[in-house]
């Protein structure tokens, strides 16, 4: 195991190099053809079995063990940048404007890349296969189903993620049982009712009216007919409708987001939604339409894998290093949908400077990450892996 942590030790330099160059060179989702071809250069540099073009503008890297063992582990990272203006002002800051790595995924990749190098210099001694997933579009929930659907986790038995997390100073891992993220959903209501003049309010039916009749009574209805225990977020974040001010709207249209945790009320949610729109609008004379649109299931750690990843950061960092998230996230990860085909687990790894007194969140223009996560994370991810047939059970 120490030689795992010596060999990170001296590839930090070069990981910390191509952090940077993968910051100053960001591509949106769907468009990291250079963050591609740059992954896949050092992959083939390390003797992987690398396919590109998976996934759209994915990469996938295969490390062959030495051993007998057939389970297969996979370790997914992304590299899609955000649409967001850099203000940082970092020396290796983005070339181009308005997009900047707002939310980590330059570390990410390096963390894939620099476990990959580890782990490549170490195959002879590997029990079995580890396959690296470099995930595009991950911003946009669709390049986890695209790498899906163009076989990346075929044969895979386990997988394993990470996502930084601003808010955990750097060299420090968060570990969450159970439910770390929420189920995201996409919600389109449409409004329609009768036009008619402004002054005569009873010869119309006022679908702006209805339409505010139906946002209080679903957020009415979230704190009496679901459970508490249960936790969901409906927001709906675009309203429109209406031609002039004297004048009746007969349409409106509404657009939102809809949260939850657990697999039980994500399964029955449209039907709850549509139930309570139906319900006003029978009751006011109106027509309606509901559209909702699956996006990602909640992120379920495996407490195998979890325990594994424990057991790599107590022995790597000691126990001061590790911190029991308590509390999930209402935000959502397309790591999610691996999850339907192989048991995993996504950690934390902590990005935010000791020093200071604000570490801005993900998303920010002034997002910074301390770069001393980069070997944390790379040798959690790398221990880990090395422990996984050892420790993990089909």
């Amino acid at each position: 195991m120490a030689e795992l942590k010596n060999l990170a030790q001296t590839l930090l330099p070069r990981l910390v190099e191509i952090r940077r160059h993968l910051h100053a060179h960001p591509e949106l989702s769907g468009q990291e053809y250079q963050t591609a071809a740059y992954v896949a250069g050092v992959l083939s540099s390390c003797g992987l079995h690398v396919e590109e073009a998976i996934g759209k503008t994915g990469v996938v890297g295969q490390l062959s063990g030495k051993g007998e063992d057939s389970r297969l582990l996979a370790i997914r990272t992304d590299m899609d940048a955000l649409p967001i203006q850099e203000m940082v002002g970092l020396a290796f800051a983005s070339r181009h404007p308005g997009v900047m790595h707002a939310c980590g995924h330059d570390i990410h990749t390096t963390l894939g890349l620099g476990t990959a190098m580890v782990l490549s210099q170490m195959s002879a001694k590997l029990p079995g296969d580890v396959r690296f997933l470099f995930q595009p579009a991950e911003e946009i929930a669709q390049g986890a189903s695209w790498m899906i659907q163009d076989g990346a986790m075929k044969g895979v038995n386990h997988i394993l993620g990470v996502h930084v997390f601003p808010s955990i100073p750097a060299q420090q891992v968060g570990i969450r049982y159970g439910a770390l993220t929420a189920a995201a959903d996409d919600l389109e209501i449409f409004i329609q009712g009768e036009s008619g003049h402004g002054a005569r309010p009873h010869e119309a039916i006022d679908a702006i009216w209805i339409a505010a009749q139906v946002i209080t009574a679903l957020q009415q209805a979230i704190s009496r007919t679901q459970n508490p225990l249960r936790p969901m977020v409906l927001s709906l974040g675009q309203i429109s409708g209406g031609r002039a001010p004297n004048v009746i709207a007969d349409q409106v249209r509404m657009a939102g987001t809809v949260r939850s945790l657990h697999p039980e009320t994500h399964a029955q949610l449209p039907e709850w939604i549509e139930g309570i729109v139906a319900s006003v609008c029978q009751t006011y004379g109106a027509k309606y339409e509901v559209n909702y649109r699956r996006g990602v299931p909640s992120v379920q750690n495996d407490a195998q894998l979890n325990k594994l990843l424990e057991s790599s950061v107590r022995q790597a960092w000691g126990e001061e290093a590790l911190q029991l998230i308590p509390e999930p996230s209402l935000g959502a990860e397309d790591f999610a949908l691996y999850l339907e085909h192989a048991p995993g687990a996504m950690f934390r790894l902590g990005t935010g400077f000791g020093d200071r007194q604000v570490n801005h969140p993900l998303h920010h223009p002034r997002f910074e990450a301390d770069e001393a996560a980069i070997l944390t994370g790379v040798v959690t991810l790398s221990y880990a892996a090395w422990q996984y047939w050892q420790n993990i059970a089909i």
